[in-house]
């Protein structure tokens, strides 16, 4: 399986007023630039939000202080929601998605299982509003990367009608590779 890179298709705006959001505070850390006059101290927050019913964002803002960034971070958040298709409480199908040094693979798992899966990408899924399902991340361990690439996989799926009708056309079409 090829790991996905990039969005396929065209995503809906969706407006946040309409939902009711919650959040979820992933990791502050304190960063510094250095600058002529000695070293910039800034404060950068990673945030989900997610209703809990398929739809789920990703923010990630600096700020001089801790209360800033974070308020600033779940405004991005916002910005940038995405609809999750969920089936029994789990994902449609299995993914692989890769953001930077960072790979995600998720798989659907049977009713009761939960989520098993790292910190970063069960607090994505929690606010997804997915129960159960399994995976595993690859490669580096950087939270952004982590979150980015789980964010990757969920905007990738398919609806599990859509799904059914990919594989059959994949299947035509490895029969007709075979066939030549």
């Amino acid at each position: 399986m090829k790991a996905v890179t990039k969005v396929r298709g065209k995503r809906a705006k969706i407006d946040a007023s309409e939902l009711s959001l919650e959040e979820k505070l992933l990791g502050i850390d304190r960063v510094t630039k250095v600058v002529k006059g000695g070293r910039h101290l800034r404060f950068r927050a990673l945030v989900v939000v997610g209703d809990g019913q398929g739809h789920v964002g990703f923010g990630l803002a600096k700020a001089a202080a801790v209360p800033e960034a974070v308020r600033k971070a779940g405004t991005t958040a916002k910005k940038g929601l995405i609809e999750v298709p969920i089936k029994d409480g789990t994902i449609p199908h299995e993914i692989l998605a890769k953001f930077g040094a960072s790979k995600i693979l998720l798989k659907p798992a049977a009713p009761g299982t939960g989520l098993i899966v790292n910190n970063t990408a069960r607090a994505v899924l929690e606010l997804a509003g997915i129960k159960d399902a399994l995976g595993k991340s690859f490669g580096g361990p950087s939270k952004i990367n982590v979150a980015k690439a789980t964010m990757l996989a969920l905007a990738n799926l398919r609806k599990s009608e859509e799904a059914a009708i990919q594989t059959d056309v994949e299947a035509q079409e490895e029969k007709i590779d075979e066939t030549e």
